[in-house]
């Protein structure tokens, strides 16, 4: 430890690095160790030395109370900063090996990101295998036809006939009935589910109203989704 020759610029240079963030020489009030290094410096640091300028007249504002500054004198080389040690004579060699750790640590540092990145991918390629054989859900929906003839000669089982002879993938016939209109005519009430990507109500309409010898029109009674 030492600040060197208080006297000398060097040595105030030195006091003045060590007081950047201190108020005293030793703890957090001021102590005998600042008399030893006050009495050793003298006189007041120039201007450009603010930090050793700031303390000393910190402690020359005390005068004779100095003094009464709790605890007890050392010799002047016990305060300062500790001394640099020489740096050995193999520095050079040092600080290749240093590269070399750092370089090193950067390998495995690629080394784990390559190893996070490989992971991430093999989750992502899991959940999209998950995914694609996971069972899709159909969307379907239940449809109640009004298939109605022209007139009342219509031969309404010939009817159902024609319009159960429609097979397309995704449509699926259920129950009918005869429901009476008027003047003796009766339409055909018919229903039927689809795969709504597969079949719409336009697709069932072309359809059915191609048999034009038997029917005339046909109009949806009743929709809902299955």
């Amino acid at each position: 430890m030492g600040f060197g020759d208080l006297k000398a610029k060097a040595g105030q240079q030195s006091l003045n690095n060590y007081l950047a963030d201190k108020s005293y020489i030793e703890g957090y009030e001021p102590s005998q160790a600042d008399v030893v290094v006050f009495q050793a410096v003298g006189g007041a640091p120039s201007a450009d030395l603010a930090h050793a300028l700031r303390w000393y007249n910190h402690i020359l504002s005390y005068g004779n109370d100095t003094a009464g500054f709790n605890g007890a004198k050392k010799p002047l080389s016990a305060y300062g900063p500790p001394a640099t040690e020489a740096k050995p004579s193999n520095a050079a060699d040092d600080d290749d090996d240093d590269d070399d750790d750092d370089d090193l640590f950067g390998s495995d540092n690629e080394e784990e990101k390559a190893a996070a990145e490989k992971l991430k991918q093999e989750r992502i390629a899991a959940y999209n295998e998950k995914k694609a054989k996971k069972p899709k859900v159909v969307a379907k929906s239940n449809i109640l036809l009004d298939v109605k003839p022209w007139d009342d000669e219509t031969d309404m089982v010939e009817v159902e006939r024609l319009v159960r002879s429609i097979s397309k993938d995704g449509l699926l016939w259920g129950a009918s009935k005869l429901v009476p209109l008027a003047y003796g005519i009766r339409k055909l009430q018919i229903s039927c589910v689809v795969e709504d990507d597969k079949i719409s109500t336009d697709d069932l309409e072309e359809e059915i109203t191609k048999f034009e010898d038997h029917i005339q029109s046909m109009d949806i009674a009743a929709f809902n989704k299955v």
